[in-house]
């Protein structure tokens, strides 16, 4: 049968869909400015959109994506949604403990927004020290530096080139194009204020007027459907590994 999202199905294609299932692949996003030219669900959207590419694979569920995020930081710019730190680690691991109920013990989580980066690898530890499950968080672009370096010139920045791009590919008509030239001129260049070293920008705000950082002009669909190939391969093949791998080993070890 073919493989959807676990909220589309009924309790009965559920149980059918769980029976050959080893991983289930939680997408994990933001919502969240993305400058004046991007949807404010460009995390979601570009992780949803990553995640389905295993979709149809028997050995994996595919759970609902979680669209808000860890994203206070970004709080001064309109249409903006946030949750706290724990509270996001405590919700991704309840979600993932829950699906051990139904046999599956394994999951990867298809994060789209690196604000929840911190919170993801806290929930995966905790469920595997105490045996509840592993769980591995997995940015969609975490294995795609040396393409990003090819295609673009640039590493990842926020609502960027990079963003534009994978935007265009995979929700281009929520894309404003027009307003990719003043999300540019207002951006920062990069992610980040300091001085000697130390910290002094904490919001977005601080560092960019118009939410963006990076140079989203630069963006194009053919460079979004590159990275969002080689995503899809790499998600594919990690939980083609996962799948693979007898549960106890990924236990953490005891002490020699």
């Amino acid at each position: 049968m073919s493989r959807t999202y676990l909220h589309e199905h009924t309790t009965t294609t559920a149980a059918e869909a769980f029976s050959d299932a080893e991983v289930a692949v939680l997408p994990t996003g933001s919502v969240e400015q993305h400058g004046p030219a991007l949807p404010l669900g460009t995390d979601l959207l570009a992780a949803r959109a990553v995640a389905e590419t295993v979709a149809d694979r028997s050995d994996a569920v595919l759970l609902p994506p979680i669209p808000v995020g860890v994203s206070a930081h970004h709080r001064q710019f309109d249409g903006t949604l946030w949750t706290d730190p724990g509270t996001f680690e405590a919700y991704v691991a309840d979600v993932v403990a829950s699906v051990t109920e139904h046999g599956v013990r394994k999951a990867v989580v298809v994060n789209g927004h690196g604000g929840n980066s911190d919170a993801l690898r806290r929930a995966a530890r905790n469920l595997r020290d105490e045996r509840v499950a592993f769980a591995t968080p997995w940015n969609w672009w975490s294995n795609l530096d040396a393409l990003v370096e090819e295609e673009l010139d640039t590493s990842l920045g926020h609502a960027d080139e990079v963003e534009t791009s994978v935007m265009l590919a995979v929700a281009g008509d929520l894309v404003r194009e027009a307003a990719l030239e003043d999300a540019e001129e207002r951006g920062g260049d990069s992610w980040g204020k300091s001085v000697r070293g130390a910290p002094v920008g904490f919001d977005a705000i601080d560092f960019t007027e118009s939410g963006a950082v990076g140079s989203p002009t630069e963006g194009s669909r053919e460079v979004g459907e590159k990275l969002f190939d080689h995503a899809g391969d790499d998600l594919a093949a990690l939980v083609e590994w996962l799948a693979e791998q007898n549960l106890d080993s990924l236990w953490p070890r005891g002490h020699r």
